[in-house]
């Protein structure tokens, strides 16, 4: 298969890393995101214990947003992250990105094909985080969207169909 960046995002609780995994028992797949190096330094230095409610993701959100003015530390870990997948036997790598400016700075740098994606679930949207990161997800104009309402066991083959018609549209190769 052609290398593909898949720039995935949702509101929290949709279940974009459990559609990730499900993808990766099909096609040979690396998933990233681009809060992770705020999360450890949150745990380390900030107190944070992994928690995902709406505080700890103000919290999460505005750090984020400092280190991004700062020293663009998200965007320089996603780009080592890349090169790591260029080298990589993986054929797709999910980049877990909320922001819409940080979605579009990715995108224009990325040299392989890339799909923004936005995952849904409708009991989930209707939720406010308090925070623009959280609440904005839909603010982007997303290639496609997925909209994860079926069962747990019936998610897996829906978005792995999915996304091999996305794949026949663009004209990549997916392998099977």
């Amino acid at each position: 298969m052609d290398k593909v960046v898949i720039i995935i995002n949702g509101a929290g609780g949709v279940g974009k890393d459990t559609l990730c995994e499900m993808a990766g028992r099909h096609f040979r797949v690396r998933n990233v995101s681009s809060i992770t190096p705020i999360k450890k330094i949150a745990e380390e230095y900030g107190g944070w214990n992994g928690e995902k409610d709406a505080k700890a993701r103000k919290f999460l959100a505005d750090l984020k947003h400092l280190f991004v003015e700062y020293n663009d530390l998200p965007f320089a870990y996603i780009c080592d992250e890349y090169g790591k997948f260029m080298q990589s036997e993986d054929d797709i790598l999910f980049v877990h990105i909320r922001e819409s400016e940080e979605i579009e700075k990715l995108k224009n740098w990325i040299k392989t094909p890339c799909i923004t994606l936005l995952v849904t679930r409708f009991q989930i949207d209707q939720i406010s985080w308090g925070n623009a990161s959280d609440d904005n997800v839909k603010s982007f104009q997303y290639d496609y969207t997925f909209q994860n309402d079926s069962s747990l066991e019936a998610a897996e083959t829906k978005f792995c169909t999915f996304l091999k018609e996305i794949f026949a549209e663009r004209g990549l190769l997916p392998l099977l």
